[in-house]
């Protein structure tokens, strides 16, 4: 498998949902340490609801007459308490709060539907009802069940637990998790061998894991940012030629290669933009918007009538100076004839 195919391919953490208009959404699903530390947040936070009902409900009950409370009334109330801490605290959470409780929104985690979606209420509460009962606490064998859990966050290939694959849900991560920089300009000592490459071969796949790289390679440690830099390097020199100068990091080679890369894909959109201009000029055209007042438009000039043509008129019509309606047009009027007057002199 080449380095560009292992960059390129989807991490273990991809969520790798797809919306309803089939766009691939670029999200993160949370791993077994993330959804940990959510979980011990919102546990803290159920405590101290739980000891905030205890007080309440214990000093309501002081307030009730001797001989209401019994053992029966007790425990019920104790039910309903655990109910709402283990199953209404999540499920209120995550309906009132867009998928997150109180720890999921601290770790920057959210829960939503196997489409990307927003998760429903369905939804909400199967997973709370199969994460109390299989999960945590785990009603149902304890320490079997935590086990069983544990195992298939670290084997599912997006981290869901038993509650997720019961409810088809997915939780992600909601906040940025790299930082990412420009690619780092070609230095000027390349510049006359980058315009001599031979770029024709150079697979796109591999390109774009080489722009990963250099926008992330401040996150690498040494050695495994050089041992990366050179398995990158050793599959572009592979594909492109002439040989670089000697005696510089792999990193420079692989940066002086994307940018003459992008700066022939840069002249090739310019003439592409110049030609479709020249063909079609209404296309290149910068758009104008209306503005809000009024404008005063010059009216149109009106259309000139084309006359259909009628039939020939004869010449003895023409010298005589009539023509046949909707005659040609074009057709040259006839002068009329000078008529001699009684002395035999020409009128005027």
């Amino acid at each position: 498998m080449s380095t560009a195919a292992r960059w390129t391919a989807p991490a273990a953490g991809d969520a790798d949902l797809v919306s309803g208009e089939a766009v691939r959404l670029d999200v993160r699903a949370a791993r077994i340490g993330s959804r940990v530390l959510a979980l011990l947040i919102d546990v803290l936070l159920q405590l101290v609801f739980g000891l905030l009902l205890v007080v309440i409900t214990a000093l309501t009950l002081a307030a009730l007459p001797y001989g209401l409370f019994d053992a029966a009334l007790e425990r019920a109330l104790l039910t309903v308490g655990v109910v709402l801490l283990l199953i209404g605290y999540p499920v209120c959470f995550e309906r009132l709060n867009e998928g997150r409780t109180p720890g999921k929104a601290a770790v920057g985690l959210r829960v939503v539907s196997h489409d990307g979606g927003p998760v429903g209420l369905r939804q909400s509460l199967t997973r709370a009802l199969v994460g109390v009962a299989v999960e945590w606490p785990g009603l149902v064998l304890p320490l079997l069940s935590w086990v069983a859990g544990a195992t298939v966050m670290l084997t599912d290939a997006r981290g869901r637990r038993l509650g997720d694959l019961v409810a088809g849900t997915l939780v992600v991560h909601t906040r940025t998790a790299v930082s990412w920089r420009p690619v780092p300009a070609p230095l000027p000592v390349l510049t006359t061998w980058a315009y001599t490459l031979d770029l024709s071969r150079l697979d796109p796949s591999l390109a774009l894991a080489t722009r990963q790289y250099l926008t992330r390679s401040h996150q690498f440690a040494e050695p495994a940012r050089s041992d990366l830099a050179r398995q990158l390097w050793r599959e572009v020199a592979a594909t492109t030629g002439p040989p670089p100068p000697a005696g510089l990091p792999e990193s420079v080679y692989l940066a002086a290669v994307l940018g003459e890369r992008h700066r022939r894909a840069r002249q090739r959109l310019a003439g592409e933009r110049g030609l479709t201009a020249a063909l079609w000029p209404q296309l290149g055209s910068t758009p104008t918007f209306r503005s809000a007042e009024p404008t005063l438009t010059a009216p149109l000039p009106d259309p000139v009538p084309t006359s259909v043509p009628g039939p020939v008129p004869s010449p003895r019509a023409v010298e005589a100076g009539q023509a046949a309606p909707g005659g040609l047009v074009g057709v040259r009027p006839s002068v009329p004839a000078r008529r001699s007057g009684a002395d035999g002199t020409g009128g005027h």
